[in-house]
């Protein structure tokens, strides 16, 4: 069984795909710990819910982002995390934790990776930049963390249809429901190697 870790930055719709397919037994993992960009957001009310350790690591608290990612590899570290899993996390991970769990870091991302990632591409800005561009497509992307940003390995990657009349709310509603079935599923295959 391996230990999991989620990183969030908001609501933790996501990362409750993740709870539910653990709790059912679709994911043979035990959520170790939630690591939090910042308090007051509603991921933490999901922790509760679910008794998961959570611990709040906001950047302004920290000289850098290297810090800052030292503190979190000490948390993880003495949870025996074994896989990561970005669900929703706008912190830029640092080289000095990709280099600590290389290959051991996913992220979702909610478009068609290489189109539409990357610096400012996140949430909205992604469904918005998909419309005004006139795709006829988009999606949702698992892939492996490294150093820049979305630029892992592609792990899995689905597609949604861009329907006409389509605004940003109404593709990402489109998208999110892709996410909360795809990410299960990829951290479900990680877990059985």
């Amino acid at each position: 069984m391996k230990k999991l870790a989620i990183f969030v930055s908001g609501g933790g719709t996501d990362m409750q795909s993740i709870i539910d397919a653990v709790e059912k037994g679709d994911i043979n993992a035990k959520i170790e710990c939630v690591i939090c960009s910042k308090d007051g957001i509603f991921s933490i009310e999901r922790c509760k819910k679910h008794n998961i350790a959570y611990y709040v690591f906001d950047k302004k608290s920290y000289a850098s982002a290297e810090d800052m990612d030292r503190a979190i590899i000490t948390t993880l570290e003495s949870r025996g995390v074994e896989l990561i899993v970005l669900a929703g996390y706008l912190n830029i991970v640092t080289p000095i934790l990709v280099d600590k769990y290389r290959n051991k870091i996913i992220n979702i991302h909610p478009s068609l990776i290489p189109k539409y990632c990357g610096m400012g591409f996140y949430g909205m800005k992604v469904h918005r930049a998909v419309i005004e561009n006139g795709e006829k497509e988009s999606g949702a992307t698992v892939h492996y963390v490294d150093e820049g940003a979305d630029t892992g390995a592609i792990i899995r990657q689905e597609k949604v249809p861009v329907i006409e009349g389509d605004t940003p709310e109404t593709l990402q509603k489109r998208v999110l429901e892709l996410e909360h079935r795809l990410l299960p599923e990829v951290v479900a295959q990680l877990c059985k190697e």
